[in-house]
């Protein structure tokens, strides 16, 4: 260990940066005269004496002014690391006892710098997620994260997956097969962008996957606030843009789901196949949260973009209607303030003749 490493170290136990010049020049000459650590460390004999004094408080060093002139002796590195030893044990225990006692807020931010990182990063964030995943990289890593994709998808988790160009490769559709819900491609490299539930992101530049030298970093995020404005960028931005080269096949009906996109992708894919299907919605009334209802209907029409062909006019539009008792009620999804409906769940079922 040079010094620049012990001296790194030894501030953490709250030397200053003379303190730890003193100190190691004391332990550099042994018992000494002030003079003899004054030169040494570049500081004053007054300040020599001054920083000892503390030095000795906190069990580094002895001073023995007795002797004249006085002399400065460090203490034994056995007795030094037995003190710090004991000081961390005392601390560990009130340490403990707070961090368990308080409530954490689950809003964290993380800058990440290692490549490795950010892909370990990416497979636990998938293996986690429940209901919905975006995520946007570039198509050399897929291989990398397939099998976990694989995985999520199996899990009945909506995920929308774009993958960017690093070269003049051409992805085989056989290939993206069960990858994602859907996948798309684009001529060009796109930033890692990756939402998990509404509740975690990810982002960082392509250059960091995509090189082993690059200085960039990744950004790990859970916040509630922020993390459908990731999802929502990704949605508008990048998604509309690019090109579709895979789509999964419906689901079996019927099925309940409480991710309303998820929901609405499944819509759109049996609408597409000509299937009359029909949904039990559970929600409330839009304007009038206090106020729960269910309602049952042939859904007679879909608005979104996640799958080609597109019904929505904006790119993050998510909505769709039923016709109940001769009536046409929209309903959307969490935050719904356009539709008649907010839902919280969503049943959708074939249609019975």
């Amino acid at each position: 260990m040079d010094d620049d490493d012990l001296a790194e170290l030894l501030e953490r136990f709250g030397l200053s940066e003379k303190e730890i010049d003193t100190y190691l020049a004391i332990l550099e000459h042994g018992e000494s005269k002030a003079s003899t650590i004054s030169d040494a460390a570049d500081v004053s004999k007054r300040y020599v004496y001054s920083i000892s004094e503390e030095l000795e408080k906190r069990g580094f060093v002895e001073v023995d002014d007795h002797a004249v002139p006085t002399v400065i002796r460090p203490v034994d590195p056995d007795e030094v690391v037995d003190r710090l030893t004991n000081s961390v044990e005392r601390i560990e225990p009130g340490i403990r006892s707070r961090f368990t006692s308080t409530e954490r807020t689950g809003e964290q931010f993380e800058v990440i710098k290692s490549r490795q990182t950010v892909l370990k990063r990416i497979e636990s964030l998938l293996a986690n997620a429940e209901n919905e995943v975006t995520l946007s990289l570039p198509a050399d890593v897929l291989p990398q994260v397939r099998s976990t994709l694989e995985e999520t998808v199996d899990r009945g988790v909506l995920v929308l997956l774009l993958l960017g160009a690093t070269g003049d490769e051409v992805q085989d559709i056989a290939s993206l097969a069960g990858t994602a819900s859907t996948v798309r491609t684009w001529d060009a490299l796109v930033p890692t962008m990756l939402t998990v539930d509404r509740q975690h992101g990810l982002l960082a530049p392509s250059q960091m996957l995509t090189s082993s030298r690059s200085d960039t970093r990744a950004i790990a995020l859970s916040q509630e606030q922020l993390v459908p404005v990731l999802a929502g960028s990704f949605l508008a931005n990048y998604w509309p843009t690019a090109e579709e080269r895979y789509v999964t096949a419906p689901a079996e009906l019927p099925r309940t789901y409480e991710e309303f996109r998820n929901a609405v992708f499944q819509i759109a894919l049996h609408r597409a196949a000509e299937t009359r299907i029909e949904a039990t919605v559970s929600g409330t009334w839009v304007g009038d949260g206090d106020d729960p209802v269910e309602l049952t209907g042939e859904i007679v029409d879909v608005r979104q973009s996640l799958v080609r062909p597109v019904t929505s006019t904006v790119p993050i539009e998510n909505s769709f209607t039923i016709a109940v008792d001769g009536d046409r009620v929209s309903i959307g999804g969490s935050g719904a303030f356009l539709e008649d409906v907010e839902a919280e769940s969503v049943t959708i079922r074939p249609l019975e003749s």
